[in-house]
């Protein structure tokens, strides 16, 4: 694998969460440098091996808004 895409939204709590689309990897943070290393640790863990984790992490970054009409 090549790449690994996370999308990543608001927590209604507070602050991202990030989930890795086609694998079971999640992780949260409280802003998005935080989110950004926090991901990079997940995926550490999850491909404990070098040679087959990913060398592109891709973030998709998903900010709603709701205009009252």
């Amino acid at each position: 694998m090549t790449e690994i895409i996370f999308l990543v939204e608001n927590d209604p709590e507070g602050g991202y969460v990030a989930r890795a689309i086609g694998e079971s990897i999640f992780t949260q943070a409280n802003t998005i440098p935080e989110l950004r290393e926090m991901v990079r640790d997940a995926i550490q863990c999850h491909y404990p091996d070098g040679a087959t984790r990913p060398k592109l992490i891709r973030l998709h970054i998903v900010h709603d808004e709701v205009i009252a009409a």
